[in-house]
């Protein structure tokens, strides 16, 4: 009987700079910036209770070409554990810590195999006899746009062929299309299982073979959305059993409240506090983003305390619990205070002005002084059209709220 068990995991972005999380109290902001490193260690755990084989990692070990010697130095320490077991680990380097970066250089253990920039094949023989070929290549630049598929060729002679790309599915348009191929391609192939990195969403793109994103190991911002880990992979004579390892340490949510029912500021805080403790998940720490939709209350003095006073009561004591849930970021879809239909007989400039502002598609012209500062553009992430469109509707309601105080 043939077996194999091994990790795979992807997208590690150890020492991630966590961009905007600064103004978290300081013990969450540290265990914040210590998740990457949590999760890191649930892996080499993982792996050493299940006494895997090897383990894979398919890219971006490293946030950045720079490879800081914090990071380095954490994860030698983790491939030490594993060399001690006799854990061998395969890993390519992505379009993140590409081969051409700069940066001190620390020796790896014994047990650490790095892919150089060409696809290449590496030769694994398991305690029990069984015979594994592994194919991958690291990122020699940062940028990576050639079909590197073409040059993975199934070399015979092995129980097992494994690819490890790190790339993007051509279908895919929401990552750089990085080493690009398609499933069709990898199928071609005719090996028994796709390592893949790049994709920090999780995707089984294919069951027969396995072609697997795992995702990142940790979410690092509001996009990242969820448990993030890595697979355990078992052969027994060609059959793949494939076990989902939750791995990551501090998750992001996004959380809707429908807040109609809310007639007091008091039912308006009982409501979120109720949401909020649904999502509490024991020994995580919960990073979340919280809408509130429809909050209209009947006193406008309550209302107005929303802005300044709800967030301060639901984050009260969070910052001591181990399983918190901080709202990092807390969002309003008021009922409008005005008719907009009505405020059109007033006068027609108002008709025009909302006509204005929903036609209006110039919102990169607007923001483009900020995305070209040299500064300011290294923490401004892409917006998105939902995120375009809010700014539209915030804008509308600080217009009318200005002209009607004038």
């Amino acid at each position: 009987m043939k077996k194999i068990s091994f990790i795979h995991a992807a997208d590690l972005h150890l020492d991630s700079p966590m961009v905007g999380l600064k103004h978290l109290p300081e013990n969450i902001f540290n265990r914040v910036k210590e998740s990457t490193f949590t999760a890191l260690k649930k892996l080499t755990i993982t792996a050493i209770e299940r006494n895997v084989d090897f383990v894979i990692i398919a890219g971006d070990i490293f946030d950045g070409e720079d490879r800081s010697l914090r990071a380095q130095a954490r994860f030698r320490k983790e491939m030490l554990k594993l060399n001690d077991e006799k854990i061998p680990v395969y890993i390519v380097h992505g379009n993140h810590d590409h081969l051409n970066g700069s940066w001190v250089h620390l020796d790896m253990p014994e047990n650490v195999h790095v892919f150089g920039n060409k696809v290449e094949k590496r030769e694994l023989i398991t305690k029990s006899g069984t015979k594994v070929h592994l194919y991958g290549f690291s990122y020699g630049t940062r940028h990576i746009f050639e079909r590197k598929i073409d040059e993975y060729d199934k070399i015979e002679g092995a129980d097992y062929h494994i690819g490890i790309l790190h790339g993007n599915e051509s279908s895919g348009t929401d990552h750089d299309n990085y080493a690009p191929f398609t499933v069709k391609d990898l199928v071609q192939k005719n090996f028994d299982y796709w390592a893949l990195g790049h994709i920090h969403k999780r995707s089984e793109l294919s069951l027969n073979p396995p072609i697997i994103y795992p995702g990142n190991i940790q979410g690092r911002n509001k996009k990242e959305l969820g448990s993030k880990g890595f697979y355990h992979v078992t052969f027994t004579d060609g059959d793949a059993t494939m076990d989902y390892i939750k791995a990551s340490d501090i998750i992001w949510e996004e959380l809707t409240v429908n807040a109609e029912t809310a007639v007091s500021f008091d039912d308006l805080f009982h409501l979120c506090r109720i949401a909020i403790n649904e999502i509490r998940r024991e020994r995580n720490g919960t990073l979340l983003t919280l809408k509130l939709k429809n909050t209209q209350l009947a006193d406008m003095r309550e209302q107005k305390s929303i802005d300044n006073e709800l967030l301060e009561l639901l984050l009260e004591d969070e910052s001591e619990e181990e399983s918190f849930v901080w709202v990092a970021d807390l969002k309003f879809n008021e009922k409008l205070p005005f008719d907009k239909e009505k405020i059109k007989t007033e006068a027609n400039f108002y008709g025009e002005l909302f006509e204005v502002i929903d036609h209006f598609d110039q919102t990169e012209q607007a923001l483009a002084p900020l995305y070209e500062h040299p500064l300011a553009r290294k923490y401004l992430p892409h917006l998105e059209t939902a995120e375009k469109d809010e700014l539209l509707r915030k804008t509308e309601k600080l217009i009318i709220e200005l002209l009607y105080q004038a």
